[in-house]
């Protein structure tokens, strides 16, 4: 079992940038895959960015490619979402999750097996 929480979130205006954080409690995320996703009012939940935690590898949505990067801290536990020049677009709820199996990088919700409680990021024109 793994629970997740995410923080970093807030009210900032376009062009400007936000760090979201996913720190992980009952174990370490040692083979696991890790992923952000978002949900906006009225929208299905989509993928934002994915990492495997021991192959390093990673994989964003055609969207934030270039403005958001995803990164690990082993020795914290915790996986961050570095976004820069958000848009009023960005604006949504951002949940973390955690599969625990890295055989790909894993991109579909319905994959991942643990889910953090979201946090809302909103971007002001």
């Amino acid at each position: 079992q793994v629970r997740l929480v995410e923080s970093g979130g807030g009210l900032v205006q376009a062009g400007g940038s936000l760090r979201l954080s996913c720190a992980a409690s009952g174990r370490t995320f040692s083979g696991y895959t890790v992923g952000w996703f978002r949900q906006a009012p009225g929208k299905e939940r989509e993928f934002v960015a994915a990492i495997s935690w021991s192959g390093g590898s990673t994989d964003y949505a055609d969207s934030v490619k270039g403005r958001f990067t995803i990164s690990g801290d082993n020795a914290k536990n915790t996986v961050y979402l570095y976004m820069n020049s958000l848009k009023p677009e960005d604006t949504a709820v951002y949940y973390c999750a955690a599969a625990p199996r890295q055989y790909r990088l894993y991109t579909r919700s319905r994959e991942f097996d643990y889910w953090g409680q979201g946090t809302q990021v909103t971007v002001s024109s």
